[in-house]
């Protein structure tokens, strides 16, 4: 197997993982925790984990120059991008929430040809719109909402959200080409627990794990090792072989995931509006993914 396959396997994989915690965590809140009580659980335990990890893997030295960048993604990448999610998940709606997510391959592209100057095709461009098109179209046929009010402010810290985030995938790339995903993490991850520490000191006192069913451990089990732990180390990795950009168009995973989801367990129906959608999804997979993209940008 070839390393732009298992790069591709595990987008595939982290796409599955966050295409599903759009039911996960909204069912996780408010009944149970806040938005901050999640970012401080989520974070200080993936934490422990990459450095633990990380402490038998290797012990790679990082000059102050990279440390600099390290916080950047930390910033970026865990503290502005996971409130920004939880807190305007926590106001509006997964529907609303997997909409504006649609939009994150076009920000990430805009990124990378500004601050890394990657090329794009005219077939990485169209696969792209093509995805864009089957994303709204599959988010708009589904019936993800439960309980969100799609207020203003929280579709904004949505979008807030999504712009840190693609920002991160940009910025974290060349720290690949020299370190292992494991240092760059337990990095990434302490620099962005020291960022929004001082956020969540109140409200962390308040959690109330006694009152917790088994859903909701399961719940926050699944957001601390499913969508961080796995995920982040998924995605950094297959970033030592793909582009940014590449990276970023797997996000339009997430809505056919949670479309399936909301098929097979809560009872929605397969329409052709959906397979038409998920067909252009793909569609636009194969597109960004031809062989002369690769040539030019990853």
């Amino acid at each position: 197997m070839t390393s732009t396959v298992k790069a591709h396997l595990a987008l595939i994989v982290s796409g599955i993982l966050f295409g599903a915690n759009y039911w996960v965590a909204k069912g996780l809140m408010p009944g149970y925790m806040l938005p901050m009580q999640i970012i401080f659980v989520r974070g200080l335990a993936s934490l422990i984990l990459f450095w633990i990890v990380a402490s038998f893997i290797s012990d790679q030295k990082i000059p102050r120059k990279d440390h600099v960048l390290l916080a950047l993604c930390g910033l970026f990448g865990i503290a502005i991008n996971q409130a920004f999610f939880f807190i305007g998940l926590n106001l509006t709606s997964p529907v609303d929430t997997a909409l504006i997510h649609s939009g994150s391959p076009v920000i990430v592209l805009i990124f990378s040809a500004w601050l890394a100057g990657e090329k794009t095709g005219q077939s990485k461009i169209m696969g792209i719109a093509l995805g864009a098109v089957g994303a709204v179209l599959l988010v708009l046929q589904g019936n993800l909402s439960s309980g969100g009010g799609s207020h203003l402010l929280g579709n904004s810290l949505i979008f807030l959200n999504i712009v840190s985030y693609s920002l991160y995938l940009v910025l974290i790339k060349p720290l690949m080409a020299r370190y292992n995903a494991f240092t760059i993490m337990k990095w990434v991850f302490l620099y962005g627990f020291i960022f929004v520490l001082p956020f969540c000191v109140t409200s962390v006192q308040t959690i109330n794990f006694p009152a917790f069913n088994a859903y909701a451990w399961f719940a926050l089990v699944y957001i601390v090792i499913g969508t961080t732990f796995i995920t982040y180390l998924l995605t950094t990795i297959s970033l030592k072989t793909v582009s940014a950009g590449i990276a970023g168009y797997y996000i339009y995973m997430q809505p056919v995931i949670a479309a399936l989801i909301g098929i097979v367990l809560f009872n929605e129906r397969l329409t052709s509006a959906k397979m038409v959608a998920a067909t252009l999804v793909f569609a636009g997979v194969y597109l960004v993914n031809r062989k002369k993209e690769f040539k030019r940008g990853a």
